[in-house]
């Protein structure tokens, strides 16, 4: 009794610490969804938790001083006088309420009260913004009106698609090969050539990238495609041929055997047994690749390059991030567009996901 009263506590403790990890990535992950349907003009205001109900001053009337009101003087506003600074930033008075300027220019305050209030106001003029390169136009929180040219991130959004679909599923297929003739075909060297698979593991890519480069020189192969795609391959390939082949090395024998007695051939044993049950494994390795491939910076800067058209969303976000340090109306939208396809990945494959990881844990 008293071993499973611990068991059972254990297993709150355990419960507790994992939903206190999502929440840990759900907030965030929810602000920033939030921050991206936000105008410009209230990002620059105010947080995005103020869509939720709270207390803060709203506008319930506004005080049009004279024209010759000079801003360098103390500025009198019933019966109490003011500076400059103090209305830009938002004064109490002594009833409570807060003045502070709606439009400088035009000598117009607003007097502000407290009320329980919900920021609601959405747009879709941000992902436009960012995915068209239309012109579009920004209001500023003094009330002016900005031109700009739109983004036009959908060019690097399909480019990244074409960059990580074949990056994915060529080393997937690949290593599932290689790892059912390690796993059970006999040839000569195969222990040697595994185990150099696996100290490939233990080297940075870095040390591989000039030697690389000077390669894709001579044969044409730089800014390509074809480039970019073998390179993730070969970076790749280690870690997915260990991982599949502790997967395929603990499908039972016996099935192995039958297909052998009733005469199928390697490939026919690949493809009707090893594949199919193998999609499990197949299907966790390949969310880890495409996520990898998804989000990187490094090797498309190096082999694809910087120009527009060739362009992959990392690379796009972090000029975007230093071109538009303060535009945080872009860079949200921005972040959850590159957000939304390995999301969408990850969960039309979770199902098989444990599964995988699990796959090879215990021999059966």
């Amino acid at each position: 009794m008293a071993q499973h009263k611990r068991r059972k506590s254990k297993k709150w403790l355990v419960n507790l610490i994992l939903a206190f990890i999502c929440l840990i990535w759900i907030i965030p992950t929810f602000g920033l969804l939030v921050s991206s349907f936000r105008p410009a003009v209230n990002i620059l205001q105010s947080g995005w938790w103020d869509v939720f109900p709270h207390k803060d001053y709203a506008t319930q009337d506004t005080i049009t001083l004279p024209k010759n009101t000079d801003l360098r003087e103390p500025i009198a506003i019933n019966g109490e006088t003011f500076s400059d600074d103090q209305l830009r930033e938002g004064v109490i008075t002594k009833d409570g309420n807060r003045l502070i300027w709606e439009n400088r220019r035009a000598r117009t305050v607003n007097i502000q009260d407290k009320s329980l209030k919900m920021d609601m106001e959405f747009t879709t003029s941000n992902y436009e913004s960012v995915l068209t390169g239309k012109l579009y136009k920004i209001q500023q929180a003094d009330g002016t009106v900005k031109t700009e040219k739109g983004q036009g991130m959908s060019k690097a959004f399909m480019n990244t698609l074409i960059v990580s679909i074949p990056a994915t599923v060529i080393p997937v297929l690949i290593a599932t090969f290689a790892s059912y003739a390690f796993a059970w075909l006999r040839f000569p060297m195969r222990k040697t050539m595994f185990i150099t698979v696996i100290m490939l593991l233990v080297v940075p890519l870095q040390v591989a990238l000039i030697p690389i480069m000077k390669d894709y020189t001579s044969l044409g192969l730089n800014g390509t495609y074809l480039g970019i795609w073998i390179v993730h391959t070969g970076f790749g390939l280690p870690l997915t041929i260990y991982f599949m082949y502790s997967y395929i090395s603990q499908l039972p024998k016996d099935l192995f055997e039958s297909a052998f007695m009733d005469g199928a051939s390697n490939f026919t044993i690949f493809t009707k047994l090893v594949l199919p049950l193998s999609i499990p494994a197949i299907a966790s390795i390949g969310i880890f690749q495409f996520l990898w491939v998804w989000n990187d910076y490094l090797i498309s800067l190096i082999f694809i390059g910087t120009q527009a058209d060739v362009q992959v969303m990392s690379m796009r976000i972090a000029d975007m991030a230093g071109s538009r340090g303060s535009d945080w109306h872009l860079l949200t939208a921005a972040a959850f567009v590159s957000m939304l396809m390995p999301l969408t990945v990850f969960f039309s494959l979770q199902k098989f996901f444990v599964k995988g990881l699990l796959g090879g844990s215990v021999k059966g």
